[in-house]
């Protein structure tokens, strides 16, 4: 049995640490994690939403706040089933979002960026532990993007973003960039429609998260570390260039009669108007062919399609 001074003592101790614990889970709440300069780590496992990181010398794996981009093939069939469901489209055709998802995270984060996170656990099937996190890119916050170019939708866990007071103010946003790309048709909303293209956000479409103020050393030695008081948002951020300009992959466009139907890479078929990844990886598959003429017999190219996209191929 403890006697009544260790007893005292060890409650003194305890007392201590849990308000130290205290302490330090209220500070975290305030205070961001910035991370300066980031890279994207090419990976397959990454998505329009979650995603492999370098920052300095260190590797990180990042899981977007408040935004769920489609699954990019059919490992999670459940969750793939619910977001088709979502989308009113079908299970094949939430898998091409989420690849065209991907393909714009690709591209924005194609420049440094900045990462906000207070590395709270978002869980995941990787070795390497994710965390939530905001992502700033040079034309704004990567999860407002997606949402307003109909390539995600506004779900998943929350928080007040850095310098807003609430959460709430955040989903509403979301809301209005997600009724807007519903409308326009655009990106998942489109593909029922058949249009797919996505547009950019003007000025006053997406907020930064970049604080301000006087910034604290989080680690001794990590330049890239930084903790951020809570500040106000910065100024609205210049136009966004566009997801797509000739459909849902962002698309330049391709020259007709250019294509070897033999050769040419997923990339490049899905180049093509009317050919989405899972009709591309159907053609690679029923390779070879004695000509372009032959794609009539790849399943999910009738007709209408085969008139679509036939110019396109030598």
């Amino acid at each position: 049995m403890f006697s009544r001074v260790g007893a005292g003592a060890l409650l003194t101790v305890f007392v201590v640490c849990s308000a130290v614990a205290d302490l330090c889970a209220r500070d975290q709440s305030k205070d961001w994690i910035a991370l300066k300069d980031c890279r994207l780590i090419p990976n397959p496992a990454n998505d329009g939403d979650s995603f492999h990181v370098s920052a300095g010398e260190k590797e990180y794996l990042f899981r977007l706040y408040f935004v769920d981009a489609p699954e990019t093939d059919e490992m999670t069939p459940r969750r793939l089933v619910e977001q088709a469901k979502y989308f009113n489209i079908t299970v094949p055709e939430a898998i091409e979002v989420g690849r065209a998802a991907k393909d714009f995270t690709q591209e924005k984060l194609s420049q440094p960026f900045t990462v906000f996170t207070h590395m709270s656990d978002a869980l995941g099937q990787s070795r390497l532990e994710r965390f939530y996190a905001f992502i700033e890119t040079k034309e704004g916050d990567l999860g407002e993007q997606l949402v307003r170019n109909g390539l995600a939708r506004s779900y998943g866990f929350k928080t007040a973003p850095p310098g807003v007071t609430s959460s709430r103010i955040e989903v509403e946003k979301l809301q209005q960039f997600e009724d807007e790309a519903k409308r326009d048709k655009i990106g998942a909303w489109g593909v029922n429609a058949g249009r797919t293209n996505g547009h950019g956000q003007t000025a006053s479409d997406i907020s930064s998260f970049v604080a301000n103020g006087k910034t604290q050393s989080r680690m001794a030695g990590a330049d890239s570390h930084a903790v951020f008081p809570s500040a106000k948002p910065a100024a609205s951020i210049a136009r966004s260039s566009p997801v797509a300009t000739n459909g849902l992959h962002g698309k330049k466009k391709t020259p007709l009669g250019n294509i070897d139907i033999n050769t040419a890479t997923e990339k490049e078929l899905t180049t093509v108007p009317g050919i989405g990844y899972v009709v591309a990886s159907r053609i690679i598959g029923a390779r070879p062919f004695r000509s372009a003429d032959d794609l009539k017999r790849v399943s999910g190219i009738g007709d209408k399609k085969y008139a679509q996209v036939r110019p396109y191929f030598q």
